[in-house]
């Protein structure tokens, strides 16, 4: 896809987030597989941040990772493409009256070059296959560089090509699913609020080999290797005592081959040298 189309795209997964916003809190905030997402997440990130540290989130959403942040004493400036969720994100800031710590912006991850705030910053976050709404992550990786100070970090939670738990639904006869990572090479599409837009999916050696010359891997783990993925709706109700079996053993093997590449995500972190 040239990079008309990639805009396209790109334009179509805002308009399907902004017409979700009024309500994405509400749907997904009583599912227990996100909230314990979230929390491998955040964990994962806080390992790397200096108390104090400023954080440019990117595909920020609602800005539930933002004020987790700012909750905990970092700065975060946090962008996304989609206006509505924008609009809820700087409603939230000021509702817990954090304007001094989150800043906002619209722009989107493939135009970087344009943000007012350029930093630079200690940490890049991207949280939960926002960065898989592109086919130009090449374009995104090469932003990072120019906006991160010397010796910072950053972590992305990426969808890979394979996940584990999504070909096991081809025992349910749930072919469409299963197979959906291995022919996407021209996009998958996705459809939100009734509008459809594509995603691609991204291996961590992708990642690596474009950041290679200028940043070194902290390290890789697996999310929703074990447990479920969180689409699996009530699985943790349903089954809690496997869930929490689950839940140990994904704990425990996150960071092992092959558990950290064969999740629903993998979570990856580097350091600018």
């Amino acid at each position: 896809m040239d990079n008309k189309g990639g805009a396209i795209m790109e334009q179509q997964a805002s308009l399907a987030f902004t017409a979700q916003s009024p309500v994405f809190d509400e749907l997904y905030s009583g599912n227990t597989i996100i909230k314990y997402k979230r929390e491998r997440v955040r964990s994962h990130v806080l390992k790397f941040l200096k108390p104090g540290g400023t954080i440019l989130e990117l595909n920020s959403g609602t800005g539930e990772d933002a004020l987790f942040f700012a909750g905990n004493g970092y700065h975060v400036h946090a962008t996304d493409i989609s206006a509505g969720m924008q609009n809820e994100l700087k409603r939230k800031v000021a509702l817990a009256g954090l304007q001094e710590r989150i800043s906002a912006e619209i722009c989107s991850y493939t135009q970087l070059d344009q943000l007012k705030n350029k930093g630079p910053f200690d940490h890049v976050f991207s949280n939960f296959a926002g960065l898989n709404c592109t086919d130009q992550l090449d374009i995104v990786l090469s932003s990072f560089n120019g906006l991160l100070k010397p010796g910072g970090t950053l972590t992305l939670v990426i969808l890979p090509k394979f996940c584990l738990w999504e070909t096991l639904m081809v025992f349910k006869g749930k072919f469409r699913t299963a197979f959906r990572r291995f022919f996407s090479n021209d996009g998958s599409s996705a459809h939100i609020e009734d509008v459809c837009f594509k995603c691609w999916y991204y291996n961590p050696s992708f990642v690596i080999n474009q950041l290679r010359d200028q940043f070194s891997l902290l390290g890789i783990e697996g999310l929703c290797t074990i447990v479920p993925p969180s689409y699996m709706e009530g699985f943790a109700e349903k089954h809690p005592s496997v869930y929490r079996f689950l839940k140990t053993k994904e704990d425990k093997l996150k960071g092992s081959w092959p558990w950290k590449f064969i999740g629903d995500y993998y979570i990856i972190s580097l350091k600018k040298r």
